[in-house]
């Protein structure tokens, strides 16, 4: 049953990953049409949500990004919670090595696109733009190996993938938020005490949260932080096991229901309204910009030494060891792969310069596409090397390591 459930999830999160790149791919074609102010104008359509006083008016873009994305942030919480209370988080030696991997994929990117835009304070705000992994992208490259793949590595990359993600979840708390709007975080406590209520009383009725949920949701978009960490912050109260019903987990509930509207809807609207890149006038010339080549050396040349390195390190110190049937070769690739960023970073690109330097968002699009898709290509031409014609075999190069 287990072994079913990842299968699935696998298949899922591959898929997903092949409509995003149509979804990118048909943003960049409009955008470079006859259609390109007709694709502006679509995201810059008002839309306005009025409740008495109350309202939220917004461009559909930030309606994507602010209001769907928050769903998305909400199903990367529930997985975290799933996973540190009964999943690979819960098990501290397993995820060591991920974890020296994700803190060296995290920091090495930073500090390269830190050091290209040192001159350039505005630039300087997209510092943690390669520093994400798109765990769709990523797991819909290793499944083109199919069962090549053994199962540690495809492990390992999941676990990076979800430090990854709560890393960038405490980056975007930190680094980018606004004015804060101490009203609307009072009411934004309020509902996130009420839910707390709620988890300690047992309550296991899924619309009963969802609906105080939308209220913190609203506060939080009000006041200042960035909205998405309501999504977070909602999945941390959802109760994981239900004494009344051990096969009815509120959690396990939503997680399922969410997960092929996040894969096959919402990342893919997010990848159309975020990837549109004219490519009029683009050049080498281009690519060379400090913010441009920030991103592709973050993340090309910066997640590979950074995941591969902390990896290693870790083995190093005697912390952690590298899995039964995982070669460091495939190690290496699986790093090369963490170099796709597309969804996250685009995310947060959005969000370092949503106001000034914004001039700095094309030169973003423009570095996350030729980075993930150079790690994409060069993840996949190391893992075809390296892994053996089956998943539970090593390359005869570490198998006789191995044996020594």
């Amino acid at each position: 049953m287990v072994v079913g459930a990842v299968q699935d999830f696998l298949r899922l999160e591959s898929s997903g990953g092949i409509l995003l790149v149509l979804a990118a791919v048909l943003a960049m074609v409009l955008k470079n049409s006859f259609l390109a102010d007709d694709y502006d104008a679509l995201l810059a359509t008002p839309v306005a949500v009025r409740i008495g006083a109350f309202e939220i008016l917004k461009p559909l873009l930030l309606w994507i990004n602010d209001g769907l994305m928050a769903i998305f942030f909400f199903l990367v919480g529930l997985e975290l919670k799933r996973e540190v209370l009964e999943g690979e988080l819960s098990r501290p030696a397993q995820v060591v090595l991920p974890l020296f991997g994700a803190i060296g994929g995290m920091a090495v990117p930073a500090l390269i696109y830190a050091y290209l835009n040192r001159d350039d304070a505005v630039a300087l705000n997209g510092w943690a733009i390669p520093s994400a992994t798109d765990i769709a992208f990523a797991l819909g490259v290793l499944m083109l190996l199919g069962r090549r793949v053994p199962t540690s590595l495809k492990v390992f990359l999941m676990t990076l993938a979800i430090l990854d993600d709560l890393g960038a979840i405490v980056i975007i708390a930190i680094f980018y938020t606004s004015d804060l709007s101490l009203t609307s975080l009072a009411v934004a406590g309020s509902a996130l005490a009420v839910l707390l209520y709620m988890n300690g009383r047992g309550v296991m009725r899924i619309p009963a949260y969802v609906l105080v949920g939308v209220v913190m949701w609203a506060s939080v978009l009000k006041s200042g932080v960035h909205a998405t960490l309501a999504g977070v912050a909602l999945a941390m109260v959802i109760p994981l096991r239900n004494p009344n019903d051990a096969q009815q987990s509120p959690l396990r509930v939503l997680e399922n229901d969410l997960h092929p509207s996040v894969a096959y809807v919402i990342l893919p609207l997010f990848a159309f309204a975020n990837a549109g890149l004219s490519l009029k006038g683009i050049n080498l010339a281009s690519i060379l910009t400090p913010v441009t080549l920030g991103v592709v050396a973050g993340l090309f040349v910066g997640k590979q030494l950074g995941v591969f390195g902390g990896a290693w390190l870790a083995t190093r110190l005697g912390l952690a060891e590298r899995p039964a049937g995982m070669s460091w070769s495939a190690l290496y690739g699986v790093a090369l792969l963490a170099g796709i960023g597309f969804t996250m970073s685009l995310f947060i690109g959005s969000l370092a310069f949503e106001h000034d330097g914004r001039e700095h968002l094309a030169d973003v699009r423009l570095g996350i596409l030729v980075g993930s898709i150079v790690s994409a290509f060069a993840g996949y031409a190391v893992l075809k090397f390296s892994l053996g014609p089956r998943g539970d075999e090593l390359p005869a190069a570490d198998a006789e390591e191995k044996n020594r």
